[in-house]
């Protein structure tokens, strides 16, 4: 087995073609095919089987060896940083995503603080919302990103960050604001904003899992897909906005607003660090991820 070989089985893998893996790694369709050929021989079983034209798909044993060249790959990556930040002194680079809002409120001192120690580290931040941060972590597209603790999938590990909690944003004197606590049929009467259904919110879709539950009918005004967006309409009286946010931050503190809490229906939950469990966290990574927990 030699290195040519596996870097060669893992792009035919992942870009489904034997085209394009060979733009990839620089070798002709048909020298791909001899190394995996090789491959197959020297494991005695096959690895990859066509399905039509255009598919490919892994054998058990396949699904198996791909598990391996992807741990392999990974590796090969964090060596090379972490010799680059030994020869380099504090070179390399750092790649980290998380939705809007986290960017927004909760990185920037962090951010400050990280350039200032290591002015040399290519840092990357990418705004996405939470359903693809997972996918770029899983894919290792990026070194680890900041979602829902609560959403963190189980192939990946996850570190607890924030505190946050489920509330209600209301204009000062909403009908809501005098209730002790706001239960579904009294936020039901009025106008949501919730975020965008497509992105497969996780408090959306407990929420209206909840009134599905109840048989409550509900209408959604607006779609929004940062709290700042809602804050500015819920202001204007379009509705009320359910939102998760850091409990005690000051996030919206300029917005003159209420926040009424929703514990008593959604259990507080916090922000994590999510990351590929196999990820090795480098010099960078690891003074970034300790700036952050002191802010």
């Amino acid at each position: 087995m030699e290195w040519q070989q596996i870097v060669g089985f893992y792009h035919v893998v992942k870009r489904q073609s034997f085209t394009k893996a060979a733009e990839a790694t620089l070798r002709s369709q048909s020298a791909l095919s001899q190394q995996i050929k090789a491959l197959e021989e020297e494991f005695e079983c096959r690895l990859i089987e066509r399905a039509g034209k255009r598919n490919l798909r892994l054998t058990p044993e396949g699904e198996l060896f791909f598990h391996f060249a992807e741990l392999a790959l990974r590796g090969s990556e964090n060596f090379h940083e972490s010799l680059e930040t030994l020869r380099k002194g504090r070179r390399g680079r750092l790649r980290l995503a998380a939705p809007y809002t986290t960017l927004y409120h909760l990185l920037p001192e962090a951010v400050q603080e990280f350039k200032r120690r290591f002015p040399e580290v290519e840092l990357t931040l990418l705004d996405r919302p939470q359903s693809v941060v997972i996918d770029l972590v899983r894919r290792g597209d990026i070194d680890f990103g900041v979602i829902l603790e609560k959403a963190v999938p189980g192939e990946l590990a996850g570190v607890r960050w924030k505190p946050v909690e489920t509330v209600v944003l209301a204009p000062p004197g909403h009908p809501l604001c005098a209730l002790k606590r706001v239960g579904l049929r009294q936020l039901a009467k009025y106008p949501l904003i919730l975020p965008p259904e497509h992105l497969q919110h996780a408090g959306r879709m407990l929420l209206e899992e909840q009134f599905r539950k109840e048989g409550i009918e509900y209408r959604v005004i607006m779609e929004s897909s940062n709290v700042e967006l809602s804050s500015v309409y819920v202001e204007l009286g379009l509705g009320v906005a359910c939102a998760s946010i850091v409990r005690g931050g000051t996030q919206l503190a300029s917005r003159n607003l209420r926040f009424l809490s929703l514990s008593h229906l959604f259990k507080p939950g916090f922000l994590a660090l999510v990351m590929r469990k196999e990820k090795a966290v480098g010099p960078q990574m690891q003074a970034f991820i300790q700036l952050l927990m002191k802010t």
